[in-house]
């Protein structure tokens, strides 16, 4: 928080299902010295991606969204798209895993094509570094996973150095600050329906926001209610009670103010902004403890299936172990720009468990999402424990095992993802040497 100059921050922790530290710290309204605290409410960013994809995977289970369908056969206002003279189809598996060719916040595709060429450049490999890097691509590590992740990664070591929140490349586009009401997703789709895709679907990874705003209207068309009404109810039914739409007019208890530096580096209110065009995206509020709560429910989902002998003891999970080892498997030629070490899946960083070389580096295995809203970012960090089947036969242990870390704080441009991996991993070994103790 000090070195970050963050105004307000919030941290939860849980280990094997159980929160065992929330704490606010500095202030959710500087102004008018409102403390931060556990409850204290704040916009969760692009973590709303992964509770869009909790609806989405629960309409799949239940046989009423078909991921591979076009989504028109469930919005027909979306037009039919044309890429090169040539009829593409766009799914729900695309639009998950931001493969679709729907632009993001950025209109024109050649400031993204010069971005990306640049930082090919900047990348540019060296001739005695080919072999090498085949031997990665050998092992499903692709050429893209370097590029963005390793400008990020040199970011994150400089936001340590520097105050954040300024406006960055990402937080110049205008449509991060649009502040007209949209009173339905369908409503929405009109800022970006009729623009051309940047690539033909499925050829490329490019971020989309707005493609989850398509993703709600689905949602919204395969559910039969309203996509704020359907994930509301989602929200109780995961006793997600502090969970709530990003609605300026509503009256929001312990909701924190959002905050920038603005170019003299003083710290300001950040820019009043109405996100109704993108709740799947970026839309929610939330809580450390409901963050908690809802990586316990799909890290329990997850493991269940593991667990045999249990005479029926055990609940089923939200969802089913296959779906969320589905959601969990990276997919071919995605890129994370938060983590060096991972790729893309549905709606999901996730770091596959690797070592290459006997006693040196292990890389566990383990999902993530960051956020980075206007005046806010966020991250939530799922560390699975790695199951003993000795344990789980003799029933000495329960789902679901593993560490599970969300922060938040009300300041934008905020690198929080390797903090949250430090963290989780001090957890870890803490509670293996409990363990042995």
């Amino acid at each position: 928080q000090d070195e970050a100059g963050i105004p307000g921050i919030l941290v939860g922790v849980s280990v094997d299902g159980k929160e065992i530290w929330s704490e606010g710290l500095g202030y959710a309204d500087v102004e008018n010295r409102v403390v931060c605290k556990p409850e204290t409410i704040m916009r969760i960013a692009s973590i709303s991606k992964c509770l869009t994809m909790m609806a989405v995977a629960k309409l799949w289970e239940e046989g009423k969204l078909d991921l591979d369908a076009p989504v028109q056969k469930y919005v027909p206002e979306f037009p039919e798209k044309i890429y090169e003279g040539e009829k593409v189809v766009i799914t729900t598996r695309l639009l998950v895993s931001h493969l679709s060719g729907i632009r993001h916040y950025e209109k024109d595709i050649t400031k993204v094509k010069e971005e990306t060429e640049k930082a090919n450049r900047a990348f540019k490999v060296k001739p005695n570094q080919e072999k090498e890097l085949k031997e990665k691509e050998a092992k499903g590590v692709e050429k893209t996973d370097s590029v963005k992740a390793k400008k990020e990664h040199e970011g994150e070591v400089r936001s340590r150095n520097s105050k954040p929140g300024r406006r960055d490349k990402e937080f110049e586009q205008e449509e991060y600050y649009l502040k007209e009401k949209f009173e339905s997703v369908i409503e929405s789709l009109k800022i970006f329906k009729n623009d051309p895709l940047f690539f033909k679907p499925g050829s490329q990874f490019l971020y989309s926001t707005y493609g989850f705003t398509l993703l709600s209207a689905v949602v919204e068309r395969v559910s039969g209610q309203k996509f704020t009404d359907y994930m509301l109810k989602m929200f109780r039914d995961l006793d997600m009670l502090s969970t709530v739409l990003d609605d300026n007019e509503a009256m929001i208890y312990n909701r924190a103010r959002c905050y920038v530096y603005n170019k003299k580096g003083r710290l300001v209110n950040a820019p009043y902004v109405d996100n109704s065009y993108k709740w799947a995206g970026g839309g929610f509020l939330s809580s450390v403890g409901d963050l908690l709560k809802f990586g316990n429910a799909l890290l329990y989902s997850y493991q269940v299936g593991r667990f045999k002998n249990t005479n029926g003891k055990l609940l089923p999970g939200y969802l089913k172990p296959d779906t969320v080892t589905m959601m969990w498997t990276p997919v071919p030629k995605t890129e994370v720009s938060w983590d060096k070490d991972g790729k893309y899946a549905m709606a999901w960083a996730v770091v596959e468990k690797k070592q290459q070389y006997g006693f040196c580096r292990q890389q566990r295995h383990y999902a993530s999402h960051t956020g980075g809203a206007v005046g806010a970012s966020s991250v939530l960090l799922i560390l699975p424990e790695e199951l003993d089947s000795e344990a789980i036969d003799n029933g000495l242990v329960a789902p679901p095992r593993g560490v599970i870390v969300t922060i938040i704080c009300n300041m934008q441009s905020v690198s929080l993802n390797s903090t949250a991996l430090k963290i989780a991993r001090e957890f870890d070994k803490e509670k293996w040497v409990q363990y042995v103790d």
